[in-house]
Parts: structure tokens; C-alpha cells; sequence
């Protein structure tokens, strides 16, 4: 056994046992993953208030592909920094609970030896998923998404290998495969529902969100057009927070699901070692094990009889 033995998230899970060691360890933790969340949140609605689309015609891609060339930048900022938190955050919740030393602040710079190989992993697993989409569009909606959620599966097994068995690539995306496909079906049921879960609250907060500014959400759903005159409030300072509140509340579930789906198939593995004999045949039984040893007291009466 190593050190992850302890981890609170190291067993082998059910879908209760995955929603109720989430539950657990998120609000356990909450103050810490509340706060940081909240910073990131903060600094990628503030670099998206720059990012404003109203007066742009919809109906014309032309004109929306010359509007988002003047916000490629700030697009580049936000993906950069949710990419950087996500590493630090994954950080946190793999090592704090089995390090005293690890803090929310030691993950911010202990990520760093990751980044390469997790970028190249990244870019490689958008390739394979494109593939997947590809042909997952050849039978239309169930095999797309299929594919999407088979890939997105794959990629949150990635993290946790790399910062668990080191950042070695070839390992990594090999691992990947092995624990992904040991408890394929559970793994992805697992995935679908908590990504249900997270899209349904999402939807539900951001609506609450909107509901100050647009009068009424579901107008803007029925009149698409009016969509333009919602992006004039995205940089008003109280969307900023609230927003930023929001995202806070539910950016740490996937980090956490993602440790808690590499240490179940870690828990089994070692599971399935333990059980395995460690000798290169089986176990044979033998002839005279299947017959009872007389007791030393029946040898003993035997002997004095003589």
C-alpha cells in the first residue's frame, strides 16, 4: 500500500458511494476551494468583460469570425488560466489530504512540472476526440455523444496519473487506458451523471445570474436576437462577483471526480493483485489436504495404548 491508501476519496466506489464521498470531501474542504475558485472566477469574468459581441449581426458569420479576431487574446488569457487553476486544483485535492505540508498555496507552484506533459496529453486527446466526434456524427446524436463523454472520461483520468506516478507521457496516456477501461461502464455512468448533475445547476444559477439583468431568462431564450443587449451588462462589477460566486460553487466538482475515479481504479487494481497468487502457477490442492490431521491428543492416547 502507498501513501493514497489513506486518501478519504481511496476505495472502490459505487454511484452512492461517488456522490456521497464527493459531497464529503467538497464540504469538507469547501472554504479553501470556495475561496480559490472564487479568485480564478473573479479574474476570468473580468477578462471576459472585455470580450463584448453586442452589435454584431448573428446572421452574418462574417462579421461575428472579424468581432472574435479582436478577442483572441483575452480568449487565450482565460483558456491559459483555467488551465493553470485546474492543474493547481487537482494538486490540492490529490495531495493535501495524505500531505499536512500540502497547501492550496505549495500547489501553486508544485504544479509546474506538469504543464508540459499535461499540455501535449491535452492536444493529443482533443485530436482523438475529434476523431471520436467524426464518427460518432455518422450515427448521429447518440454516437456523438458517446464519444464526447468516452474522451472527457478519458481526459479526467489524466491529471491524477501524472501527479500520483509522474509526469512521464507514454505511462500517462497507457494508465489512462487501463483504469479507464478496468470499470469502464461505472466509470462512465459515473461521468454522465455528475456531468448531468453539474449542466442542471449550471443552467439553474446562471439563470438566477441573468434574471437581474434580463428581466426574464426565458425571453431571452424565446428572442435570440435580443441576446446582443444582454452582453452590454457583462462588465457591470455586480454581474462580475456574481458570476464569479456562481462558478466558484461548482468548478471544484470535476477535480474532485476526477481523484475520485483514478483512486477507485487504483483500490481495485491493488485489490485484484492482493487476490491474484503471487507465485507463477496456481495453487494446487492436495490429496492429503482434504482428510483431517489426527489432534496431538489422539496421537499422544495412540502412543500410550502401545
Amino acid at each position: 500500500m502507498d501513501q493514497f491508501s489513506s486518501h478519504p476519496l481511496y476505495k472502490k466506489h459505487s454511484i452512492d458511494s461517488v456522490i456521497s464521498s464527493m459531497w464529503d470531501f467538497y464540504s469538507k474542504k469547501f472554504l479553501v476551494l470556495f475561496i480559490a475558485s472564487f479568485v480564478m472566477s473573479l479574474i476570468v469574468q473580468y477578462l471576459s468583460s472585455f470580450i463584448n459581441f453586442s452589435g454584431v449581426n448573428i446572421t452574418d458569420p462574417t462579421s461575428m469570425i472579424e468581432k472574435f479576431k479582436e478577442f483572441v487574446w483575452p480568449l487565450v488569457g482565460i483558456s491559459a488560466l483555467s488551465f493553470v487553476f485546474s492543474l493547481i486544483l487537482h494538486y490540492y485535492i490529490i495531495y493535501n489530504p495524505v500531505d499536512s505540508e500540502t497547501s492550496i498555496f505549495t500547489a501553486c507552484y508544485k504544479w509546474l512540472k506538469y504543464i508540459i506533459p499535461y499540455l501535449i496529453i491535452v492536444i493529443l486527446f482533443a485530436f482523438l476526440g475529434s476523431i471520436a466526434m467524426i464518427l460518432g456524427f455518422f450515427v448521429i446524436v447518440i454516437g456523438m455523444f458517446f464519444a464526447a463523454l468516452y474522451v472527457g472520461m478519458l481526459y479526467l483520468f489524466v491529471l491524477p496519473i501524472l501527479m500520483v506516478e509522474g509526469p512521464n507521457i507514454g505511462n500517462a496516456i497507457s494508465r489512462t487506458f487501463v483504469l479507464a477501461h478496468r470499470n469502464f461502464w461505472p466509470n462512465m455512468g459515473w461521468v454522465a451523471v455528475v456531468g448531468l448533475i453539474y449542466l442542471v445547476f449550471s443552467f439553474i444559477f446562471s439563470s438566477l445570474v441573468l434574471l437581474p439583468f434580463s428581466g426574464s431568462f426565458m425571453k431571452v431564450l424565446t428572442h435570440p436576437e435580443e441576446i446582443s443587449g444582454i452582453l452590454d451588462f457583462t462588465s457591470n462589477p455586480v454581474y462580475i462577483i456574481l458570476s464569479a460566486l456562481i462558478n466558484a460553487l461548482i468548478f471544484p466538482v470535476f477535480p474532485i471526480l476526477a481523484v475520485i475515479l483514478y483512486l477507485n481504479g487504483k483500490a481495485r487494481e491493488e485489490d485484484t493483485s492482493v487476490a491474484q497468487p503471487s507465485g507463477d502457477e496456481p495453487q494446487r490442492v492436495r490429496v492429503e489436504d482434504l482428510y483431517a490431521k489426527p489432534l496431538p491428543e489422539e496421537n499422544k492416547d495412540k502412543a500410550e495404548s502401545q
